[in-house]
């Protein structure tokens, strides 16, 4: 067994260790010397099925990739209960916004598209998505819009999206450029 370098100590702190105890075949694979987590957040629509197939398909094709869909568990009606909740407790909608249940959904929300290296809107989707797809793209994140071939809506500001796609393959392409 090979003995490790000792690390010097200066002012109570630790330089960094040298490198030289490390296989050639480790040089290989920046990757593994340098890791960064990439985590792709899934924008959408609760009530879009394409989000959960979706990501089911990138997790295989990047299984070193973090997929975050996991907001999709929350289920199609969760912004109604949401609603009625708020309604019969007497509720408009400034203050809904502004109580635990929603405060919660967007610290989760938030929290995710910060940490997220890429965000991909799969259309169609609300105004909630659009918006999360605007903090992405304000942060300087890769953002992708994923539409269906024949999606007959046109938006000129969604050239503000580094770029529009309508196939896995496509969408697959742009998040490893």
């Amino acid at each position: 067994m090979r003995d490790y370098p000792q690390l010097p100590e200066r002012l109570g702190r630790r330089t960094a260790p040298s490198t030289d105890y490390l296989p050639t075949s480790l040089w290989k694979w920046p990757e593994l010397m340098n890791p960064v987590r990439r985590k792709v957040y899934l924008i959408g629509s609760l009530r879009n099925p394409t989000v959960p197939d979706l990501g089911r398909v990138l997790r295989l094709a990047l299984p070193q990739w973090e997929v975050f869909d996991d907001w999709y568990a929350a289920g199609p009606e969760a912004d109604d209960y949401w609603r009625t909740y708020s309604m019969n407790r007497g509720d408009d909608y400034a203050t809904a916004l502004k109580g635990y249940a929603a405060r919660n959904v967007q610290t989760f929300d938030a929290k995710h598209l910060d940490e997220c290296t890429h965000a991909v809107l799969v259309l169609p989707a609300g105004k909630s998505g659009h918006l999360e797809l605007g903090r992405c793209i304000g942060a300087g994140k890769r953002t992708i819009i994923y539409l269906d071939a024949d999606y007959d809506r046109w938006d000129v500001m969604y050239g503000l999206a580094d770029a529009v796609v309508s196939t896995e393959d496509d969408l697959y392409k742009e998040l490893i450029a």
